[in-house]
């Protein structure tokens, strides 16, 4: 009797998840319509809803256009709408590769840059803003495919570097990321340094903003972060074993090196794609994988889902408060996820510690 009570309560909560993460995709859903309408132009929600239905297929022709400026048209479908589905779809990313890394390391302190992406990025795009390079390649600044291509680079120096036989030592990858990491860093110094006029540009780069994102970086930007996120969640159960050990994995039939590439490589591309087109932003991959552990516990059968759309949800707010609520300036979207993120972690590494104390 007690076992059937046990199994009716764990089919209860199991259910109660997947609703609540089914209310979780709508709510995002609405948030990104809701906020198109928050900026500098006062664009009505009645009138943002009309504008997207119009381009819908089957609804075009159904909705009225009457009585919506052009205008409002092109602020809503060329810079507010990919604006906000590019932070939507970085936050996924960002988040489900740090939960990802968390589950992998078995360290909750891990995040999406622990590997040095962000720094090999960073240098790429510094290099190319210093060099003056303003032209695009499909619709891709030099500086965003300057990141993307040293992200990549960085990712093979690290996994060379680490790689010992058809072995990757956990410590020796996270080793191997910091000192590359730290290397790009220095070099990135340098080149401000020496390119002063340009220092405000690669600042504002590396604190992290989707202000130029546009559809044609959403063709690529998209497909690769949905991609990248659907087979790390094909792997949760092989996160869920490894996190056991590495050892007790490989006797239950999981070839654990093998899963620790594919999934390094996979998150790898999330993070270079994400960090080519909004820069570096911090703590999104971070806290809000922990935050969903705190939640739903350590089963990255929920964690992974949950982070996506928590990570989603996370970055479109910061966003909207960067860009219309914070300053008549628009500031990077980084410095505000980490002026959030920073603090709220210290306040649940406090609260952790006082759990361990009692």
């Amino acid at each position: 009797m007690f076992r059937e009570d046990i199994k009716v309560i764990l089919m209860d909560r199991k259910y109660g998840l997947r609703l609540t993460l089914l209310i979780g995709f709508l709510l995002l859903l609405v948030l990104i319509v809701f906020l198109t309408t928050i900026g500098t132009a006062n664009i009505s929600f009645v009138d943002t809803m009309r504008i997207i239905c119009r381009k819908i297929p089957f609804l075009g022709s159904v909705v009225s256009g009457e009585g919506i400026s052009e205008v409002h048209s092109m602020i809503v479908l060329k810079v507010r709408l990919p604006r906000l589905i590019a932070a939507a779809v970085i936050g996924m990313g960002l988040s489900v590769s740090g939960a990802a890394y968390q589950g992998m390391f078995v360290n909750p302190l891990a995040d999406p840059y622990v590997l040095g992406v962000s720094s090999g990025a960073a240098l790429g795009a510094a290099i190319a803003i210093a060099a003056g390079f303003e032209s695009s390649v499909g619709g891709f600044g030099i500086a965003a495919v300057a990141a993307f291509v040293f992200s990549i680079l960085t990712i093979f120096i690290v996994f060379g570097i680490a790689k010992t036989g058809t072995k990757i030592s956990n410590t020796n990858l996270l080793l191997s990321g910091v000192a590359v990491g730290n290397f790009a860093l220095s070099v990135i110094a340098v080149i401000m340094v020496l390119n002063r006029d340009r220092v405000d540009k690669i600042v504002f780069w590396t604190l992290g903003s989707v202000s130029t994102a546009s559809w044609n970086q959403l063709v690529l930007l998209v497909p690769i972060v949905t991609c990248g996120v659907i087979l790390i969640l094909i792997y949760a159960r092989d996160l869920n074993i490894i996190a056991s050990g590495e050892d007790e994995a490989r006797s239950l039939g999981v070839e654990v090196e093998s899963v620790k590439k594919i999934l390094l490589l996979i998150c790898s591309l999330i993070v270079a794609a994400c960090v080519s087109v909004g820069g570096i932003i911090g703590f999104v991959g971070l806290i809000i994988p922990h935050t969903i552990r705190l939640v739903t516990g350590s089963d990255n059968r929920l964690v992974l889902p949950f982070s996506a759309v928590g990570g989603a949800i996370f970055l479109i707010v910061c966003d909207t408060l960067a860009r219309s609520v914070v300053s008549p300036a628009e500031i990077p979207v980084g410095a505000l996820t980490s002026m959030f993120g920073a603090p709220f972690f210290i306040f649940l590494l406090m609260r952790r510690k006082k759990r361990m104390m009692i």
